[in-house]
């Protein structure tokens, strides 16, 4: 099966989640004891998280997934 990277999505979604991270004052040691998640690689863009962690991050943010997307420019990543 082949793996789909976008990287400039991956990198406006890093970037939304340092945002919310520094929001609320944490490091990201603060974050990897709270959650069991370590968002070092998440954050430069060099991890393709699952659906499933970003699921995870939004609930510790306590946001949801569309309210966490709906900022990002998903359709300047889009193929159509």
């Amino acid at each position: 099966m082949k793996k789909y990277t976008d990287e400039a999505l991956l990198k406006e979604i890093a970037l939304r989640i340092k945002v919310l991270r520094k929001e609320k004052g944490l490091s990201q040691i603060d974050f990897l004891i709270a959650t069991d998640i370590n968002i070092s690689r998440i954050e430069i863009a060099k991890n393709n998280m699952t659906i499933s962690t970003l699921k995870t991050i939004c609930d510790y943010f306590d946001i949801s997934l569309s309210d966490f997307l709906k900022d990002i420019p998903i359709a300047e990543f889009s193929n159509e």
